[in-house]
């Protein structure tokens, strides 16, 4: 019986965060799993790393897309019954297509809000993105060259990263088009997600990570704390060099470089 009543007192709820590299996503869902009652919000359905996480929660990925959603909700939802993942929108429009063929959420008339409820009970949208365009494409050009992603004690550089205006315009483009996919999906969907800047991140990371408990409907336990961020910020004396090399170089519209 005490699962019966943990279930009714814990109806499942979920919520993805939607990003683009370097927008500050690992900073706000790493805050968000460190509360340990929203979820373990993780890249569960990026193809390339669905073995990984599969194999981490003792899932069969041979049983097909379908169950594999369902396992990893399971297998990673906190004790309040929360789930919650990442997505970035270069993959948005195969992530849809896996879940539509499974039959399992919908069919060919099925809205893509509608598809996404029935796999993800209640989910609410956060957008994470990042004012300052260009320090992100920065960021993203720096990150492609050393191979670190992901700023945490351990993690060392691949390579050294050398400074290449190409690499780092082809950043911006690419950033571009990826917030614009976002945008489009939202007006498609009908739906206004809760937007979550970078920049404020960074300046009240406690506040803003109870921003998204609040709407998400989270209640720490009464002592419960935020810490500080378990990521540690890329931005640095290379960075800024950087910036102040490419701004001498190029007119880059003020909409890139804005703080």
């Amino acid at each position: 019986m005490g699962g019966l009543f943990h279930k009714l007192r814990h109806r499942r709820r979920c919520y993805v965060v939607c990003a683009i590299p370097r927008s500050g996503s690992n900073l706000l869902t790493d805050g968000l799993h460190a509360t340990r009652r929203a979820g373990r919000p993780k890249q569960f359905f990026m193809r390339k790393s669905e073995s990984d996480f599969a194999a981490a929660h003792n899932l069969n990925l041979s049983a097909g897309f379908a169950a594999y959603v369902q396992d990893i909700i399971t297998a990673t939802a906190t004790s309040n019954e929360v789930f919650g993942f990442k997505l970035m929108s270069w993959y948005l429009d195969d992530f849809l297509g896996r879940l539509r063929d499974t039959g399992a959420f919908g069919d060919v008339g099925t809205t893509d809000l509608d598809l996404l409820r029935n796999a993800f009970p209640r989910l609410k949208f956060v957008h994470v993105i990042r004012r300052h365009k260009l320090r992100q494409a920065l960021s993203k050009a720096r990150a492609h060259q050393t191979g670190l992603w992901k700023v945490q004690e351990g993690k060392t550089v691949q390579r050294k990263p050398q400074f290449d205006a190409e690499l780092i315009e082809q950043c911006l483009q690419q950033s571009e088009e990826q917030e614009k996919l976002w945008e489009r999906f939202f007006r498609r969907i009908g739906i206004d997600p809760l937007h979550i800047e970078y920049e404020n991140l960074c300046e009240d990371y406690e506040a803003n990570i109870r921003r998204v408990l609040d709407f998400l409907q989270i209640s720490l336990p009464r002592r419960g704390r935020i810490g500080p961020p378990v990521t540690v910020r890329q931005a640095d004396d290379l960075s800024r060099a950087w910036e102040k090399r490419f701004l001498a170089r190029h007119s880059a519209p003020q909409s890139l470089v804005r703080i």
